[in-house]
């Protein structure tokens, strides 16, 4: 069974917007202004919570070791408020319910493998309407170690009946492109995130400008 394995921050939907809400309401509740902006501090956002916290209070130019703190203080407190938010302004981005659909339709197993918590990453494409279109799901809690550790996805491809030899990775950072040099699997890397084209300097196997162009392309790598 050939597999398609997709991340799900700023691959398969741009959350990027809620991801930074739910941040500054963390800031704002200690007394200050917002501290990330939701256009410029995208690419943070999609590396996680802790990222987020620890941007923003970087610009404040607290010691190291507060920052820290702060981090691990609120790190709750923001997903709590991002799982009650979670799709106030999320989207999916063009063409990927329909591409995944077309995958399924051409034989293809899929699966999404994220560092987003396993509970809220159900509940996301829930809401948004795709979670019949996978056949399994990891986030960064489903095992002990997240991405780029193998074994999350080794579990994505396992779970939806696919075969490691014949499975690529569809993502949007340096984790995903990591995860798939970890496992030995060609990486797809999406150029409508943060960085445009710009994610080209990752030398992934592939890159795509569009959901419309992944199915061709999966036959195309996976044979």
């Amino acid at each position: 069974m050939r597999t398609v394995v997709f991340d799900l921050d700023g691959t398969l939907a741009d959350t990027s917007a809620d991801l930074i809400a739910a941040a500054n309401s963390c800031f704002t509740a200690r007394g200050h202004a917002p501290l990330l902006d939701p256009a410029g501090d995208a690419l943070t956002a999609f590396h996680g919570g802790r990222a987020m916290l620890k941007a923003g209070y970087g610009r404040l130019g607290l010691p190291e070791a507060e920052i820290a703190e702060l981090v691990e203080a609120d790190y709750h407190p923001l997903l709590a408020h991002y799982g009650e938010n979670i799709d106030r302004h999320t989207q999916l981005y063009p063409g990927a319910e329909s591409a995944v659909k077309t995958l399924r339709d051409q034989g293809f197993a899929t699966a999404v493998c994220t560092n987003k918590p396993e509970g809220l990453a159900r509940d996301l494409i829930d809401r948004l309407g795709i979670a019949a279109l996978f056949d399994a799901l990891i986030g960064a809690d489903t095992l002990p170690l997240r991405k780029p550790s193998p074994d999350p996805y080794l579990a994505a491809v396992e779970r939806a009946g696919g075969k490691l030899e014949t499975s690529l990775l569809v993502g949007d950072t340096n984790t995903d492109r990591e995860t798939a040099r970890a496992v030995g699997v060609p990486c797809v890397l999406v150029t409508f995130g943060p960085e445009g084209r710009g994610i080209e300097r990752l030398a992934p196997e592939a890159l795509l400008d569009h959901f419309d162009d992944l199915p061709a392309l999966a036959a195309r790598m996976l044979g």
